[in-house]
């Protein structure tokens, strides 16, 4: 007489398989953040785009933020555009923006004030590129250089050209040390499954906590 898989089998051996698939798209999204954010497409744009990072605890800009201000002030000394937009709002407690402690690392690098925006009510990425468009389209600006740190740069082309901005990458030359860029990678793994799942459902949020 045939034997019955039991249902605590079937459901281990399920879980296995989903667990699997799993981790065989993480891995394949964690090498796709780390080729992807190798390639630098500098061009002539309208604007430079920075987008934020976290603040320290004494409101000074960490090593991710001070990467990609640098970054965004060699672009502009170079004369990739003429504007930069610092993209990154205010962290839940405190009373300087990301944006504001972009601008103070452009003046430093010679870039003028009167050629600085700041974008300060994003919490997100996404929230980077819903609220950095509405400058771009009051100033009829079309084209962006968008800078940001390699491993988070495939997600924020993805999400910037989902809100129908035309887009050019340049990563900042620099790179975390390694700790900092395997806890970066992952979390970029984690916020490459919900942007997707996000989009699939037509889920309403622009800003998750740690994502």
């Amino acid at each position: 007489m045939r034997r019955f898989v039991p249902s605590r089998r079937r459901a281990l051996r399920f879980f296995l398989i989903v667990a699997a698939v799993w981790a065989v798209i993480s891995v394949g999204l964690a090498l796709a953040v780390l080729v992807y954010g190798r390639v630098d497409e500098r061009q002539p744009s309208d604007v430079i785009v920075v987008l934020g990072a976290g603040l320290r605890r004494d409101d000074q800009p960490n090593l991710a933020l001070i990467r990609r201000s640098e970054q965004g002030a060699a672009l502009y000394n170079a004369g990739f555009a003429p504007f930069v937009i610092c993209a990154g709002g205010f962290a839940p407690g405190r009373s300087r923006s990301e944006a504001d402690a972009c601008r103070q690392i452009l003046e430093t690098n010679g870039v003028p004030r009167d050629a600085i925006i700041l974008e300060e009510r994003s919490r997100s990425t996404e929230e980077n590129a819903i609220y950095s468009r509405e400058i771009m389209y009051e100033r009829g600006w079309q084209t962006a250089l968008l800078v940001s740190d390699g491993y988070h740069m495939l997600r924020a082309q993805w999400i910037f050209r989902d809100y129908g901005i035309d887009i050019v990458r340049s990563p900042t030359p620099l790179r975390p040390r390694l700790s900092t860029l395997v806890t970066a990678v992952a979390r970029e793994v984690a916020a490459l499954q919900w942007q997707a799942v996000k989009n699939l459902l037509h889920l309403p949020f622009t800003s998750v906590p740690l994502l």
